[in-house]
């Protein structure tokens, strides 16, 4: 897997080749995950669409450097106004459709409201704008989990910094001035189009995520809620979500 130098430090990403005339479509994973946990969905969407793909990891994730600090509450903030934009430039994408899973959809938000950058549309798949306890609680179980089980050494087949990934990830969420973390001060400055998809079942969130974002970004929504659906809707429901990304990317196009 090769290496984009950003901010004197390694991230670890694929590309896959598509048609150059079309917007590239940019991958931004969840709290755990990485370019190898995508598996090949990135892969199925570009082909359906005959588009270029990057698929990345941030730091602390997958094969990328680890953390060098500690996360804030701002931790998405910084990568999208400052990571991601480094990225892009370094690897010549203007104007990319964005799909984020649930932190890397909060991510894709704020790098569209506020990064000053062109984005040609947002997928966003179980995204979290505001905190709801339902999530604080998922996180709690699965750190606990973490610390009692064997899902620390199953986690460290895909990251090379584990403790960065995992805890990087649910220490944050649980800091008691996370709780009042909200993004929906910048959903007025979301102009692009969106697709919103979430599972009914979704264990770390609810639909009034979609209504918030729906109620107020200034752009066209679409939205898919999924029965029989968890967390992540490009696993439990691929088909369905495949065929969504397709048409809402089309709709674009046309």
């Amino acid at each position: 897997m090769p290496f984009a130098i950003v901010t004197g430090r390694q991230i670890e990403y694929r590309m896959i080749p598509g048609d150059l005339a079309q917007p590239t479509l940019v991958f931004l994973h969840e709290g755990l995950g990485c370019v190898t946990l995508w598996r090949d969905f990135p892969d199925k969407v570009a082909a359906g669409l005959g588009a270029r793909a990057l698929v990345y990891s941030r730091f602390g994730y997958g094969q990328s450097d680890g953390l060098l600090v500690k996360n804030t509450p701002r931790f998405m903030h910084d990568e999208a106004l400052d990571v991601l934009p480094a990225l892009l430039d370094r690897l010549g994408i203007e104007r990319p459709l964005l799909i984020g899973h649930s932190d890397g959809a909060s991510i894709a938000l704020i790098h569209a409201a506020a990064s000053g950058r062109p984005v040609h549309g947002l997928v966003l798949m179980a995204p979290h704008v505001f905190i709801e306890p339902i999530c604080l609680e998922s996180i709690a179980r699965i750190r606990d989990t973490y610390l009692g089980t064997d899902l620390k050494q199953r986690l460290a087949k895909y990251h090379a910094h584990v403790d960065d990934a995992f805890l990087g990830w649910a220490d944050t969420w649980l800091l008691r001035e996370f709780r009042s973390w909200s993004i929906e001060d910048l959903l007025p400055a979301v102009s692009q189009p969106l697709l919103l998809i979430q599972g009914r079942d979704d264990e770390y969130g609810s639909l009034a995520q979609l209504d918030r974002i729906e109620a107020h970004a200034q752009a066209p929504v679409s939205r898919l809620v999924l029965d029989r659906c968890g967390h992540s809707p490009h696993r439990d429901q691929e088909a369905a979500v495949l065929d969504a990304i397709a048409a809402f990317a089309r709709g674009l196009a046309g």
